[in-house]
């Protein structure tokens, strides 16, 4: 398990980026770092671990060789979160192992609590995992995994913005603003709508 090969995903703002180790036919482990560390954490651990596995260590955006986001946005542990979903939805993983490092166990404890479907083992090394006060379970599960579902899904559809008259366009800001008169929607348009050869 001592030679590694170099992956790369592509996210909007960028790539992602991962080494991995063994076939890609191998029970397949999804290893996250630590805190500002990268992927080689794991250089000296993955030749020592099960063969038949197939080992993926990815670099957290920002870390490593994994582009920065954008200057400005902050770095939150649910965005790691995301940036796991998008590496294991590009691996087509249905069901993996996660092994999290320090802040990787909190992010990976993070996405078990989300998608617990889609761990079969979570392995924590120096790492809690991640504690949630019992009665925030329920709107997290459900808020949280909404936005990440719901982002990647928009990103994939990569629908170019509809074209309407401005007649059109009046009517739909509307229908989404019931406070606005058609006055107030018409002044809103002139700034917020842009005129394209197509409408």
């Amino acid at each position: 398990l001592g030679m590694f090969s170099e992956l790369k995903f592509l996210v909007p703002w960028g790539h992602v980026a991962a080494k991995a180790w063994g076939h890609s036919e191998g029970h397949p482990v999804l290893c996250l770092h630590g805190w500002l560390d990268n992927a080689n954490t794991f250089d000296k651990l993955i030749p020592l671990l099960p063969r038949g596995c197939y080992y993926v260590a990815m670099d957290f955006s920002g870390h490593g060789l994994s582009s920065h986001r954008p200057a400005g946005c902050p770095y939150h542990f649910l965005d790691y979160v995301t940036d796991v979903r998008r590496v294991v939805a590009a691996l087509q993983w249905r069901r993996f192992t996660l092994m999290g490092h320090s802040m990787g166990g909190a992010v990976a404890g993070m996405f078990c609590f989300l998608y617990p479907e889609m761990v079969d083992k979570l392995i924590l090394l120096e790492s809690l995992g991640f504690l949630l006060a019992p009665e925030d379970t329920e709107a997290w599960l459900k808020s949280k995994r909404r936005v990440i579902d719901r982002l990647l899904s928009l990103e994939a559809e990569h629908q170019t913005p509809k074209a309407r008259s401005p007649e059109a366009a009046l009517q739909r800001l509307l229908e989404a603003n019931s406070h606005l008169t058609a006055e107030g929607g018409a002044i809103l348009l002139q700034r917020g709508a842009t005129e394209t050869p197509a409408g």
